[in-house]
């Protein structure tokens, strides 16, 4: 068993809506994305989706694009982002997620000997509201770590949101998942030209930046 991760697909979510408003480099992102995965992934491998799948807005319309990626090859375990407004309780999502799709929220799933786990977590903590956002998240990968440790195996977590700054720095995300015995955390959320992304070991952990556009539309290989 292998296993790959890419993150914010952002798909039309039935809107029609383009990407490559963020630069021609978006032009049949998914298409490139498609043919990558068909091409490196089995069925019995992993494909990690740590957030921002559809722009849908409600589930009925995110839909079609879990249908399609569902028909790609492979174990999926999407992790919700901060544009998948159309996940709205884990229940009704897990309830529509074609085979072989798993949600994560607030939980953990274990495949072979590897147990996989994970939050969005929270981009900002300079509000009021941000802060308890934050917060709250912390308290969420904290329940989803504790239920892998459970589970016994190599531990994979799932971010959203940046766990460490450009530069490895810890924050009290990385600084709790180091308490756990994590060999690898995938995340996204950052697009374009010339922003600075940490791909790199930090505290043992080895942190993976797979927003899909910062990695070239292709799969990344994680273990």
């Amino acid at each position: 068993m292998r296993v790959f991760a890419i993150g914010d697909l952002h798909l039309q979510g039935g809107d029609n809506k383009p990407m490559d408003v963020f630069g021609g480099h978006w032009t049949g992102h998914f298409d490139r994305i498609s043919a990558d995965w068909q091409e490196k992934v089995g069925e019995e491998d992993v494909v990690l989706i740590p957030g921002d799948i559809s722009w849908a807005m409600q589930l009925e319309n995110a839909l079609p694009d879990l249908q399609m990626i569902g028909r790609l090859p492979g174990i999926k375990i999407i992790l919700r982002g901060n544009h998948d407004y159309w996940w709205s309780t884990v229940t009704r999502v897990r309830e529509c997620l074609p085979e072989k799709m798993y949600a994560l929220q607030n939980d953990a799933l274990k495949i072979g000997d590897i147990v996989f786990c994970g939050t969005r977590g929270w981009g900002s903590t300079e509000t009021a509201d941000d802060r308890k956002i934050y917060k709250r998240e912390l308290m969420r990968l904290e329940m989803s770590l504790e239920r892998a440790r459970l589970l016994e195996g190599e531990m994979i977590v799932l971010c959203h949101y940046p766990p460490v700054d450009e530069n490895g720095n810890a924050t009290e995300v990385s600084e709790l998942i180091s308490r756990y015995p994590v060999s690898h955390v995938v995340y996204g959320h950052l697009h374009g030209v010339g922003i600075n992304v940490f791909n790199g070991e930090a505290e043992g952990i080895n942190y993976h930046c797979v927003a899909c556009d910062q990695i070239g539309f292709k799969l990344a290989q994680i273990k």
